[in-house]
C-alpha cells in the first residue's frame, strides 16, 4: 500500500471527477445513448425522446455540458449539443492507463 494519501492528483485527473459525476445518472446516460456517431441534437430533439420534461432535460445537459462530456453551439435561437469524444477519450483513457500500470 501507498502511504502518502496527501499525495497531489495527475493534472490528468483534474476533470475526471466532474465526468463520472455527470455520467452517474441514469437519466443522463440515457441522454448520451440518444445521439448516434457525429450527430448534434438540441433540446427539444432530446426531450421528446425522453420522459422527462424540457426543463429537466436542460438541466442535465448543462450539467453535462459543465463536464465537458457534451460540446455545445448556438445557431439561431437553438443550441445543439454532441457528444465530446476526443475530450471522453482522454479522460477515460487515463484512467484506463492508470489501471491497467498501477493498479
Amino acid at each position: 500500500m501507498k502511504s502518502d494519501y496527501t499525495q497531489a492528483l495527475p493534472p490528468e485527473w483534474r476533470g475526471m471527477s466532474k465526468v463520472f459525476t455527470a455520467l452517474g445518472d441514469e437519466h443522463r446516460q440515457r441522454m448520451l445513448l440518444l445521439f448516434e456517431k457525429g450527430e448534434r441534437l438540441n433540446v427539444g430533439q432530446i426531450a421528446e425522446a425522453s420522459t422527462l420534461t424540457r426543463s429537466t432535460v436542460s438541466h442535465h445537459l448543462k450539467i453535462l455540458r459543465e463536464a465537458e462530456v457534451l460540446g455545445s453551439e448556438k445557431v439561431g435561437k437553438e443550441v445543439f449539443f454532441w457528444i465530446n469524444r476526443p475530450f471522453l477519450e482522454e479522460t477515460l483513457g487515463n484512467v484506463l492507463d492508470y489501471v491497467r500500470n498501477e493498479a
